[in-house]
């Protein structure tokens, strides 16, 4: 059976049912027992980000051959345990990328045109005519420097602003960061010399809460923070405290700490712009993402290659 726990679904997958029965249940991620009563006869899961795919739901699955991600982030999902149960993972790693970085930008100068409120007052009959920011001339700081920051990197080449990144872990030649008119800098100097920060950052321990009460207080007075990584890397309340002191000049949060959030402080800013975690959402992402799935899906039958494996499983015999 393939088992599919979230709103995953497109005409790319309907041609799986020609390899076996296929069960859509959007909802069942938050149903964890009901979920793992139907693990017991599924060879494939298909998720997105709500399912948590841990050790003891692994455990529950004496059938499952390959879990298949639709997304990038892979924090939900155990690997350790997949790979010690030699269970392949799959995930479009990548694939929305050029979606993430559109919606980064399209965050970045409603931040700085202020265009949320505008319309807004416009809308309520008020004439408020308020100056906002160029980006022209501006130094853009990026925390992370995989895909999308990589794609944030090449859209912004028109924009004359001057691109550094932070990424301890991103191995570059000189002419691949020439291409993207990136440079690679220290923590401390995209935290320091910023006036717009993109954070594309993926949630583990050594970065959770990487964005705290101190790191702001290092940044620039009216820097711009857009988050499009994962939320559990920015502080929300000391987020708030910066933005109530007016060191911050405003944020956009497509990702938060705790999804979906409760309704707090950050809802009655005007410098803040919140969108719900769909930054990588179009039209051409998800279809490019079910297609690598589906192909993988169908793979895992045949014992192909998998195109989009993240574990050490690399094809199902």
């Amino acid at each position: 059976m393939i088992l599919i726990t979230e709103d995953v679904w497109g005409a790319q997958f309907e041609g799986l049912r020609a390899l076996d029965e296929v069960c859509y249940e959007p909802d069942l991620w938050n149903q964890r027992e009901a979920m793992k009563e139907k693990l017991r006869n599924a060879t494939v899961l298909v998720v997105r980000n709500r399912t948590k795919v841990d050790a003891e739901l692994i455990a529950a699955s004496p059938n499952l051959k390959l879990i298949c991600r639709a997304g990038v982030g892979l924090d939900n999902i155990d690997l350790s345990a997949a790979d010690a149960r030699e269970i392949a993972v799959s995930a479009a790693l990548g694939v929305n990328a050029i979606s993430v970085a559109e919606h980064t930008l399209g965050l970045a100068l409603a931040l700085a045109r202020n265009i949320i409120t505008h319309d807004l007052q416009t809308e309520s009959g008020k004439w408020i005519r308020t100056p906002g920011m160029e980006l022209r001339g501006k130094t853009w700081g990026m925390l992370g420097f995989g895909a999308t920051a990589q794609c944030t990197a090449t859209l912004l080449q028109g924009f004359g602003v001057n691109k550094i990144a932070y990424d301890p872990y991103a191995k570059f030649s000189d002419s691949q960061l020439q291409s993207f008119g990136v440079e690679l800098v220290s923590l401390d100097s995209v935290i320091e010399k910023s006036d717009i920060i993109s954070v594309h950052l993926p949630h583990t321990p050594a970065t959770k809460n990487l964005l705290n009460a101190a790191e702001f207080s290092r940044m620039k007075k009216g820097v711009l923070i857009v988050s499009v990584g994962r939320g559990e890397v920015i502080d929300e309340t000391d987020l708030i405290a910066a933005l109530k002191s007016g060191h911050l000049g405003g944020a956009a949060l497509d990702v938060r700490a705790s999804e979906p959030p409760t309704i707090g402080e950050l809802e009655l800013f005007e410098n803040v712009i919140l969108t719900p975690h769909i930054a990588g959402i179009t039209h051409e992402s998800q279809s490019a993402i079910l297609e690598l799935l589906a192909a993988d899906i169908m793979s895992s039958y045949t014992g192909a290659e998998l195109r989009g494996a993240v574990g050490k499983i690399r094809s199902i015999s």
